[in-house]
């Protein structure tokens, strides 16, 4: 074969080998992480909210802690019914407590995925898992991200990995369910959210005032479909 036909061959074949892709280099895989509480800098993502910015008495920490069978990130803290004396707000319902990622340099597209995961270690508490999206559920002129909503039941003692469907996730303002004929927009995640009250959940789970502790060792997206 002379040089110039070598050549050619050459670049035919390059431009076959370039032109032929693998589905799995391009699927995405199926799992991402979205939270991976295994240092203390995965505390500066978050920050914590409870009743007590309103007059409540409810308190929260978020710590990162090593048990000794490795680091992980711990939520608790105490829910409280009660209100402060001379209170100023007007709160209807007091006990909740939550923890709140800082808003993506962007968004995160999890367009890809069809479940949330959490690797937790509860208290048999009823958790409440909030993704939020950009806002086009609501009315233009409201700036609040649209919230989405799924209870996450955490058995007490062991290490339980909760998996939760996005179908599953409804839409709510302000903790309540609303009316709204959309569907979540997992390609425009703009944060998440795990919080806790004293009242209400799914049947069988640990309810009332009082202390609460889960441990969470990541978050994460999954393909199972």
């Amino acid at each position: 074969m002379s040089r110039f036909r070598a050549l050619v061959q050459a670049s035919l074949n390059a431009t076959k080998k370039a032109l032929t892709w693998n589905v799995e280099d391009w699927a995405p895989p199926a799992e991402k992480y979205i939270f991976d509480f295994n240092s203390k800098e995965e505390i500066k993502r978050w920050h914590l909210y409870s009743d007590s910015e309103y007059g409540g008495l409810s308190s929260a920490s978020l710590e990162i802690t090593d048990s000794g069978n490795g680091v992980n990130g711990v939520f608790s803290g105490n829910l409280s019914l009660e209100l402060a004396e001379g209170s100023r707000w007007n709160i209807r319902r007091g006990g909740f407590c939550g923890m709140r990622s800082k808003k993506f340099g962007g968004f995160i597209n999890l367009d890809a995925y069809d479940t949330i995961a959490f690797k937790l270690k509860g208290d048999g508490r009823c958790y409440i898992s909030t993704i939020y999206t950009e806002n086009w559920v609501n009315s233009p002129a409201q700036e609040e991200d649209n919230s989405w909503q799924a209870f996450i039941y955490v058995p007490k003692g062991n290490w339980h990995i909760a998996k939760i469907p996005l179908a599953r996730y409804l839409p709510t303002w302000r903790g309540n369910v609303i009316d709204a004929e959309e569907e979540m927009n997992p390609s425009r995640v703009l944060g998440m959210s795990l919080s806790v009250n004293a009242e209400g959940g799914v049947p069988g789970a640990r309810s009332g005032p009082g202390d609460f502790r889960v441990e969470i060792d990541w978050i994460k997206a999954l393909r199972t479909e």
